[in-house]
């Protein structure tokens, strides 16, 4: 009897952010198969877990793949973990699954962790579509491509950037993305977590610290989605006023939320408060 492929979610950053089931599968199993052993062994550390661990990475899937699919098949289980989150975003981890999907090989997932939908639930931008994206590509020519591939889509997106090109992604992405909202997530429930959300222009030109790890979140164009929510100018400034002094980022931020309610760019919504707060209503 096969064995079973376990594929397990682990913490984005905070260890204390995995699953008791994640924990007693990573301790029962006979192998984990992990996207970098020396991150995964502080995890293990931590929980004082002793199973042993393969890698496996983007650089072996091609031997790894059938290593792993042997165990399995002689009844071994094998728990699969990316560096952080759940595995198959932006790791191999997809292939591994799919080729024990053609081998009949029982799977498990263990839920936990996400770092793109993380980051995206925590933006506030309608999620009805999502997009999830790995990295940008490193080569100016497959980011270029990439870049006009992202600015086709209307709804909301999220991708991963490393620190070191952080500045420069944020800085091609103006002509693409510079009238939606963003929202930039740095160090997730880590002790310097930062989050910033505004409008591209906004954002792009922040002062963004190029440390740690960013996953970044494109809200949909404004100017296509409209939500179909009846609403005055009186009755948008009435909202504003309500939220200008309660929401994080205070006025700009409040602009952005009410243009992605009532389908309206955030110049048009900023347009109509700075109008209606001249005439004194």
């Amino acid at each position: 009897m096969s064995g079973t492929l376990f594929v397990v979610a682990t913490p984005i950053g905070n260890l204390e952010d995995i699953t008791l089931r994640a924990l007693r599968v990573l301790r029962e199993v006979d192998v984990i198969a992990a996207e970098d052993t020396r991150r995964t062994a502080k995890l293990l550390a931590h929980y004082s877990i002793s199973t042993s661990t393969v890698s496996f990475h983007e650089h072996n899937t091609r031997t790894r793949i059938p290593q792993l699919l042997a165990r399995l098949e002689a009844g071994a289980s094998v728990a699969l973990v990316t560096d952080a989150g759940t595995p198959g975003i932006s790791d191999p981890g997809s292939a591994l699954i799919d080729a024990c999907w053609r081998k009949a090989t029982t799977i498990d997932p263990i839920p936990g962790a996400s770092a793109p939908v993380t980051a995206a639930v925590t933006s506030g931008f309608p999620l009805e579509p999502l997009t999830i994206f790995g990295f940008v590509p490193a080569r100016s020519k497959d980011r270029n491509r990439w870049l006009e591939r992202a600015r086709a889509i209307s709804h909301t997106f999220t991708f991963f950037e490393t620190p070191h090109r952080i500045l420069q992604t944020l800085s091609e992405a103006a002509p693409c993305f510079g009238d939606r909202p963003m929202f930039i997530a740095r160090e997730m429930t880590k002790v310097h977590q930062q989050f910033l959300r505004g409008l591209g222009c906004e954002i792009i030109g922040h002062k963004t610290e190029p440390k740690g790890e960013f996953t970044i979140v494109v809200g949909p164009d404004l100017t296509l989605h409209a939500n179909n929510i009846p609403a005055s100018d009186e009755e948008m400034f009435t909202e504003f006023g309500h939220m200008a002094d309660r929401v994080p980022g205070g006025r700009r931020a409040a602009v952005s939320t009410l243009a992605a309610k009532y389908g309206r760019s955030a110049r048009e919504v900023y347009a109509i408060i700075e109008r209606l707060k001249n005439s004194g209503v």
